[in-house]
């Protein structure tokens, strides 16, 4: 089985049940609370190079609608150094896998993951 590695927060429903899934499954995995490290920007960017920014950010979260991002006209490489700052403007958890990547709730993509390993 390859390494699983969630980015997440400890408070999201959709990380929580990442860590969940993969423990039913008896799967071991490493957990980064990205309230206590931070991503590193090479992670980050592999996430958006395979999804694409825009998919990644959570725009109706409570952190991009408080932050007043939906007002705001910024770069892309601006958002970057928000998210990096603040984690919880992205749709959590962020699960890789060897070359498979998944984020938000995706079970779909967390069986992939699983089949990979086999």
């Amino acid at each position: 089985m390859s390494n699983i590695q969630i980015f997440g927060m400890k408070n999201s429903l959709a990380t929580r049940a990442a860590e969940r899934f993969f423990k039913e499954r008896r799967v071991a995995i490493q957990f980064v609370d990205l309230t206590k490290r931070p991503m590193a920007p090479g992670e980050i960017k592999r996430f958006v190079d395979r999804f694409g920014l825009t998919q990644l950010v959570d725009t109706e979260g409570p952190a991009y609608v408080a932050g007043g991002l939906k007002y705001l006209k910024m770069s892309d490489g601006e958002l970057l150094q928000r998210i990096e700052r603040d984690p919880k403007l992205l749709r959590l958890p962020l699960v890789r896998a060897a070359n498979r990547l998944s984020f938000g709730h995706d079970e779909v993509g967390w069986k992939a993951m699983l089949e990979l390993g086999r």
